[in-house]
């Protein structure tokens, strides 16, 4: 990443998208499971809106973010499909509903480095 690119972005913006890019190849999280480990648990709907607002060009892998229900959040027509299909692309199960097995597939990841998570790892593994 370039010098200064992250510049101007809020430390839970510059968090989150960190981890985002830490999600390893076939596995998925929730937006709530990714703003606890940023920071703040209560921010499932900034993940959304930070992955949203980012630009392609980032690289960020926004189709490993998926809702706290193990569900794609996405209309098909509106990202859906596309999500699906780059979540298969990596040997994920995506259920004709858009339902992926957290179980199987849910990265058991860390805090973002220098941040403590607000909650337990039990609270965590429940997000």
């Amino acid at each position: 990443m370039k010098p200064g690119k992250n510049r101007g972005l809020r430390p839970f913006t510059r968090a989150v998208r960190s981890l985002i890019r830490r999600i390893p190849r076939g596995k998925v999280v929730s937006y709530g499971r990714l703003a606890a480990l940023a920071g703040d648990a209560r921010q499932a709907r900034q993940v959304a809106w930070i992955l949203h607002a980012t630009p392609e060009s980032e690289g960020l892998a926004w189709h490993r973010v998926i809702n706290s229900r193990g569900r794609i959040s996405l209309p098909p027509e509106n990202g859906g499909l596309e999500q699906a299909r780059r979540l298969r692309t990596e040997g994920v199960r995506v259920g004709p509903d858009g339902a992926v097995d957290m179980r199987k597939y849910g990265w058991n990841a860390r805090p973002a480095s220098g941040r403590k998570p607000p909650l337990s790892d039990r609270d965590l593994e429940r997000l």
